[in-house]
């Protein structure tokens, strides 16, 4: 594939250059490590929509309250070029912003009522 780059410098592609992180650091993280961290988010986001489909309601909130959780993780130690759709604005606000999300679907799933399952 083109346009991906698992070796240790990711490519910075103009369209994927957030113009927020310029002056970042790059990443220490090796960069197949942080694609593996976007693909465990993806896993959790998908494992969150199929709980909900299956009416677990409780556990569907859990699931996405701890993948936004991760991508809080994720947006603090990945390269914006790596981070793509998921690198919207400075990193300071896209983690403070995804785990105040995160906090509030952990209260959700934790507040509500199980209705006797």
């Amino acid at each position: 594939m083109r346009g991906l780059n698992f070796s240790q410098t990711p490519v910075q592609r103009p369209s994927l250059r957030n113009p927020h992180d310029v002056n970042l650091p790059p990443s220490k993280v090796p960069v197949l490590l942080q694609w593996v961290g976007i693909a465990l988010f993806i896993a959790l986001t998908v494992a969150s929509g199929v709980f909900s489909y299956g009416n677990h309601w409780r556990r569907a909130t859990f699931t996405l309250g701890v993948a936004l959780a991760w991508l809080s993780v994720l947006r603090l130690v990945c390269d914006s070029s790596v981070m793509g759709v998921f690198a919207v604005r400075s990193r300071k606000f896209d983690v403070t912003f995804t785990a105040a999300l995160s906090a509030l679907m952990l209260y959700l799933s934790a507040t509500v009522e199980s209705l006797g399952s």
